[in-house]
């Protein structure tokens, strides 16, 4: 039974993932069912071993919620990190590059990209070890770490955007800020269900991803997404036949916002 919850959870964490991003992407790039379900087949398969890693049992509410952000964040640590650093892609269709950039000057050396990626990869090692060391000292029941190691990874995304997006969009205050402020949040919430503090604080990265995503995408769908300000339109009729996917997305937010009901009440 652990297994199958799991494997949902993975699924509607990837379709999650994947709808959102066909939703703002379509009208510009196209669609295809493939790229529609690559978010989902990676969070799928990611489910069994997340499973065994983090030892939560997913038959309880509590744990499946703290669960599905850590698969979440996960399938997006992946794919942000491919993009970044390993995809080759004509970058030429964006205004802000996905690929890794220095002033929004792309690295077009895949080698010294590779070896920025190792060096971006040590440094969220260590960001991680850091939090394991707190979670071994116990750091777990105690607010004042909840909310300010459960932001880490609200502050690594936030400087991460800052890098990317800075440089041709100008620096925003609020949104440099609003990631940690929601990764804290979230932190704070799944703390009721685990004392685990690599559970709180990456699996609230997840949740903090998914509704800030959320938010640009469908309470503003009209406004172009950064990466593609001042494109043109492609494809006008993904404008369309997208709205047919906000019945899932929002059955999906029902789902998960249920499952974190049900823990509070249990």
């Amino acid at each position: 039974m652990s297994y199958l919850i799991a494997l949902a959870l993975g699924l509607i964490a990837g379709l999650h993932t994947s709808t959102w991003g066909i939703y703002k992407d379509a009208p510009y790039e196209g669609y295809s069912l493939g790229r529609y379900l690559r978010s989902t087949f990676i969070s799928v398969g990611l489910a069994l071993p997340a499973l065994y890693f983090s030892g939560l049992d997913v038959t309880i509410a509590g744990q499946a919620l703290v669960f599905w952000g850590l698969v979440y964040v996960l399938e997006r640590a992946i794919m942000e990190y491919y993009k970044t650093f390993l995809r080759e892609e004509d970058q030429s269709k964006y205004f802000i590059p996905m690929t890794f950039h220095v002033g929004g000057k792309v690295v077009t050396d895949r080698s010294k990209r590779i070896k920025i990626g190792i060096a971006y990869f040590v440094g969220v090692s260590a960001c991680v070890g850091g939090v394991y060391a707190a979670n071994r000292a116990g750091l777990g029941s105690e607010l004042w770490a909840i909310l300010a190691i459960g932001s880490v990874g609200g502050w690594i995304s936030a400087f991460g955007g800052a890098w990317k997006d800075a440089p041709i969009e100008g620096f925003e205050t609020l949104k440099f800020f609003r990631s940690p402020a929601m990764a804290a949040t979230y932190a704070w919430i799944l703390s009721q269900f685990t004392d685990n503090m690599i559970l709180i604080a990456f699996p609230a990265l997840g949740f903090t991803i998914a509704t800030t995503e959320t938010y640009k995408t469908f309470f503003f769908p009209s406004k172009p997404r950064g990466k593609f300000a001042g494109k043109p339109i492609e494809f006008p009729a993904a404008l369309e036949w997208r709205k047919w996917l906000i019945p899932l997305y929002v059955t999906i937010w029902a789902i998960v916002i249920g499952i974190g009901i049900a823990a509070f009440l249990a």
